[in-house]
């Protein structure tokens, strides 16, 4: 447990794709993070994971990216901005098409979500371990994707500079 003081508790389900080209993965973050993560977004009530993440992509870099397999169910506990969060994730392989402008991972780009800027970068697998990603765990996963979906129980520390 934790000195920081918890402001409120939430429960977050989410889903995010995870593209793999060339050696490299997609992440993005808003501006006003410090850490990247997996693009994707939040189901609405009724709407199955797998058609969010299209919705999600879609809405974000309008672009329709293929759903090859679940990798990993994640439980995620964390805090971040004093909130303490219970994170249920579906993450899923996907492509982007093979004529889409996102695909030459040496180039970053910019998507919106509704008022908000998403920045996008193509990272190296080899030297993802550096990187400020959340869930922490997937600094390590990238490497070897799971040949069938893996249930991750994760705990990330609180909010730490460099972390």
């Amino acid at each position: 447990m934790t000195d920081v003081a918890i402001a409120s508790d939430h429960l977050n389900y989410r889903v995010a794709g995870v593209c793999v080209h060339e050696d490299y993965v997609l992440l993005h973050c808003e501006a006003k993070d410090e850490f990247w993560v997996m693009p994707g977004g939040r189901p609405h009530l009724y709407e199955s994971s797998r058609d969010a993440l299209i919705w999600e992509m879609d809405e974000e870099i309008a672009t329709c990216v293929a759903i090859l397999r679940l990798l990993w169910v994640v439980e995620n506990f964390y805090t971040h901005a004093g909130a303490r969060f219970h994170e249920v994730s579906f993450y899923y392989q996907m492509s982007l098409p093979e004529n889409s402008l996102y695909r030459d991972v040496g180039e970053d780009f910019t998507g919106q979500e509704g008022d908000v800027t998403l920045f996008f970068y193509w990272f190296r697998i080899d030297e993802i371990g550096g990187v400020r990603l959340r869930p922490t765990f997937l600094r390590t996963a990238f490497s070897a994707l799971p040949d069938y979906p893996v249930h991750v129980i994760h705990v990330d520390e609180p909010d730490q500079p460099g972390v």
